[in-house]
């Protein structure tokens, strides 16, 4: 049976390192690929006692260390560091020759890849063959505390290296200078004749030499023409300008803000700690609508004062126009943005202009933690409970813990904003690590809604209906006063289930095990896992009987369809993961909730995302209870932050606003807090229970997941994990045992949970000690490793 190293298995099973490498630039084309491999293979000649220096060079593989390469003379300095020091008598090694962060190409197998030199190589190889640094690119080097930031994101979340260095290098074409604008340049000749179109032409130049073609013909009110022929008679010179800037230049004074006397204190607060120019971090908590992001841009402000840079993550960025809206008003412009949906050229630029410093505030999705900034000088991260942030695939890692270890690095203030913050943020603030600036009431006419409970076992909808009595009426009277209502429910599509009413069958994935979900507008059966979709039959694959398949459970659609049913005048949204065609297209749909073009919306989780819906006075929540059982230890503390995100979204600008939460465990913890309104009472109790039985924050976790097409080997392999398992008294070791998602994308899949009681034992140690023991998995098995997990299936 094939062997292979673990950390390759760890991430990517089957799959080739080579599949994972950064393309080289695009404008380099195949024949300069093709010169590249010679290169490479040219390069396994060198002799190590040749080389002027020797590094270590983080390269995008899978591999837990960085690989050796020789400098070539001709890159080297002149008077190279060694030089230097040697002449000033110094004793011990000089530094090297490039410095570390400086990205270079290296050879690679048969190709040449973008890397980033770490330090100097630990030893020359005992063979005295090394091969060389094939170019050095012309960018600016990673800055120390960005390189010191992927060291750590590497060693906590047991990660590759190489892979961590490879997030930062997100947009290889960008590594060199991305082509400048064509440009005329004045050469200081004067035309044989002067026009009087000449005369307005040549008296632009002398404070601005360099203009593009279309430019200069428009300032001087010309046509194209006189410019074409004063360069003909040489008054310009071709040159070129630097790339037009993603972004203008924000102001940080552009507008003055309108702040309470409460916002006031609280901005700052934040001023301050952006002054400390320290690392320190501080929770921001205030009740939905109460103006947190006005006061946060306060501190955004500060840091722009002092010319420094500005991270800012938000959990749906593709998706948040009202707040890059709200920048612009405060800033005088938007700020970049950086997330999937950005396209290949829009995102090479942001890049380089990050890089070069020219960038100065960024909105950016989890990733946008690896931008390679050069004067970064504050991070925020708006919603810092959401779960979004926290990515589960491939690389595992919680981009808000990951924003306050960046903030360390960088010895600089990190802000974290939520009205309904995570336990482990509450702790750390009880525990005196985080500041707390708080905001006790919503920002001028709003008012937090009034919630009620319906009992769904004393009020239940009528056959055929999800929808309550007071719930209907209470739809009927916004209505009636021209304002918008909110149903949510937290499942996609139309059905969960569908099945048939003569012989039972139910459509279930051939690839995962889970159900197929109905999407009526679509007319699928779809697997919410893999993606795996099929037309929805007529008859019963498994009995044959037509006209017999029922579908069991709403979703949103089927809530839309009875609202449609109820309402037949009102104009009604579905807002989900399924409905927006594009990125714009859900923009668009959003902003059409704001303008007040929609009565009534029915929507997921997607609707809760901090989105400010002036118009909003009433929301409905169908089903409670999907969220409250799931079985795993956050799943009370997500369900009470989702319910009291979604039910704040009602009442933000007007005083008078409801929320009606429909559910069967009206004395279920969560439901009684939001009932209630008492939220810290909530926190208390679930801080007082983790401690108890040592569960995070108190504790830690580290979740192994074993998987494979063929079941026997998973879990033949996790088996013999558990066994060679080191012992430790501090630890706890549970499973292996079928996850609960058992089988996902035609892989059998086991899980061990790794648990300690402290959060001073180095629980990766213990990981990797096992895995080290279990010795090399093969080519079949999988291993994946999430420190911290947050989701357990």
């Amino acid at each position: 049976m094939t062997k292979k190293p673990f950390f390759e298995a760890n991430l990517f099973g089957e799959t080739h390192a080579a599949d994972f490498l950064p393309a080289l630039p695009r404008r380099a084309g195949r024949k300069s690929a093709a010169r590249a491999g010679k290169a490479a293979a040219k390069a396994d000649n060198i002799a190590a006692d040749e080389a002027a220096d020797l590094v270590s060079v983080l390269v995008p593989v899978p591999q837990a260390e960085a690989y050796s390469y020789a400098v070539p003379a001709a890159f080297m300095p002149r008077e190279t560091p060694a030089k230097t020091a040697a002449a000033a008598g110094n004793i011990g090694p000089a530094p090297l020759s490039l410095p570390a962060g400086t990205v270079v190409r290296v050879p690679l197998g048969r190709r040449l890849v973008a890397g980033v030199i770490a330090d100097r190589a630990p030893q020359k190889p005992a063979a005295g063959r090394l091969r060389f640094v094939d170019k050095i690119f012309d960018c600016p080097p990673l800055s120390s505390e960005l390189m010191q930031f992927i060291r750590f994101f590497a060693d906590y979340t047991m990660t590759p290296i190489g892979m961590a260095a490879r997030m930062v290098l997100a947009a290889p074409a960008a590594l060199e200078p991305l082509p400048g604008l064509p440009a005329l340049r004045w050469t200081g000749a004067m035309p044989a004749k002067l026009t009087e179109a000449r005369r307005r032409v040549l008296a632009l130049l002398p404070e601005q030499p360099i203009w593009t073609r279309s430019g200069l013909a428009h300032a001087a009110g010309v046509s194209a023409a006189v410019i074409d022929t004063l360069a003909e008679q040489g008054v310009f010179a071709r040159a070129h300008l630097p790339p037009e800037p993603v972004v203008p230049a924000p102001e940080a004074d552009y507008a003055a803000p309108v702040l309470t006397q409460k916002q006031a204190e609280a901005a700052e607060a934040l001023r301050r700690a952006v002054r400390r120019q320290q690392f320190g971090v501080s929770l921001l908590e205030g009740v939905t609508g109460s103006g947190k992001t006005e006061v946060y841009f306060e501190a955004v402000a500060e840091a722009l004062r002092q010319k420094r840079q500005v991270l800012v993550l938000l959990p749906e960025i593709a998706l948040t126009r009202q707040v890059l809206a709200r920048f612009e008003k405060r800033f005088g412009v938007p700020p970049a943005e950086w997330h999937s949906g950005l396209g290949p050229k829009k995102r090479e630029m942001t890049w380089r202009q990050i890089a070069e410093g020219r960038v100065r505030i960024v909105a950016g999705a989890r990733s946008a933690l690896f931008l390679p900034f050069t004067e970064l000088g504050l991070i925020i991260v708006d919603e810092e409970h959401d779960p979004a942030y926290k990515q589960e695939e491939r690389i595992f890692y919680n981009a808000r813990d990951m924003a306050v270890a960046r903030g360390r690095s960088a010895n600089i203030a990190v802000i974290l904003s939520s009205a309904t913050p995570a336990v482990e943020t509450c702790v750390n603030v009880l525990q005196g690590r985080y500041r707390h600036v708080i905001l006790p009431s919503r920002f001028g006419a709003g008012v937090l809604p009034h919630i009620g409970i319906v009992d769904m076992r004393q009020t239940p909808p009528e056959k055929g209906s999800f929808l309550s009595a007071p719930v209907k009426a209470a739809m009927a009277q916004t209505l009636q006063k021209n304002e918008q209502s909110l149903l949510f429910l937290n499942r996609r599509g139309y059905a969960p289930l569908t099945l048939c009413r003569i012989c039972g069958h139910r459509f279930s994935c051939p690839d995962c095990t889970a159900w197929l979900v109905e999407h009526r507008r679509q007319g699928q059966l779809v697997c919410h896992y893999c993606g795996f979709h099929r037309p929805v039959p007529e008859a019963c694959p498994e009995c044959g009987t037509l006209d017999h398949l029922v579908p069991v459970g709403p979703g949103v659609e089927r809530i839309a369809e009875e609202v449609k049913r109820l309402f037949p005048q009102a104009r009604a949204l579905v807002l989900s993961a399924d409905t927006g065609r594009t990125i714009e297209h859900r923009r668009a749909e959003l902003e059409a909730v704001v303008s007040g073009a929609v009565d009534i919306i029915i929507g997921t989780q997607l609707v809760a995302k901090g989105h400010h819906f002036p118009k909003m006075t009433f929301v409905g929540v169908v089903d409670a209870d999907i969220g409250l059982n799931k079985g795993d230890l956050r799943a009370a503390e997500r369900s009470f932050q989702l319910l009291s995100q979604v039910t704040g979204r009602a009442g933000r600008a007007i005083a008078q606003s409801r929320g009606l939460i429909q559910t069967w465990q009206p004395q279920h913890p969560v439901i009684k807090a939001l009932a209630a309104g008492d939220g810290q009472a909530f926190i208390r109790r679930e801080i007082e229970e983790r401690a108890l039985y040592s569960l995070p924050p108190f504790g830690q976790m580290a979740a192994i997941i074993v998987s494979a097409e063929n079941r026997e080997a998973a879990e033949h392999y996790a088996r013999l994990l558990r066994r060679k398992a080191p012992e430790s008294a501090a630890i706890m070791l549970l499973g292996p045992a079928e996850a609960p998602l058992a089988r996902r994308q035609k892989r059998w899949r086991f899980r061990l949970l790794v648990q300690a009681d402290s959060r001073s034992v180095h629980i990766q140690a213990f990981v990797r000690a096992a895995l080290a023991a279990a010795g090399p998995v093969s080519a079949a098995v999988r291993v994946q490793v999430d420190i911290d997990p947050q989701s357990f299936l």
